[in-house]
């Protein structure tokens, strides 16, 4: 990306290519605009003033109602269990073929 709050259509090209989704020219100028939008506001929340604010990780008071994770030992499989149908396996895991294209 080129140096200060901008993004260019060859920015949006260099991200489309990594994340492999196309996108077409219309999309590179609007996607342009919108990071750079993006960035000109965390740009400017950087400059608000937190001095004696003290961090906040939720605003509406409500608390989580989670539970202990509990072990259901009955619904477990061994590792044999686990790989007995697999189509290839190499030292007690799955081998799967690769993904990556680059």
């Amino acid at each position: 990306m080129q140096q200060g709050l901008s993004f260019t259509k060859e920015d949006v090209s260099h991200i489309a290519v990594l994340s492999n989704i196309p996108v077409t020219d219309e999309e590179k100028k609007k996607l342009a605009d919108a990071f750079t939008e993006t960035l000109r506001v965390v740009d400017n929340l950087k400059k608000a003033d937190t001095t004696n604010i003290l961090p906040t990780h939720q605003v509406t008071g409500l608390e989580g109602i989670g539970r202990e994770d509990q072990i259901d030992k009955d619904r477990m499989l061994s590792q044999e269990e686990a790989l007995r149908n697999a189509k290839r396996t190499y030292k007690g895991y799955f081998v799967v073929k690769q993904v990556l294209e680059r």
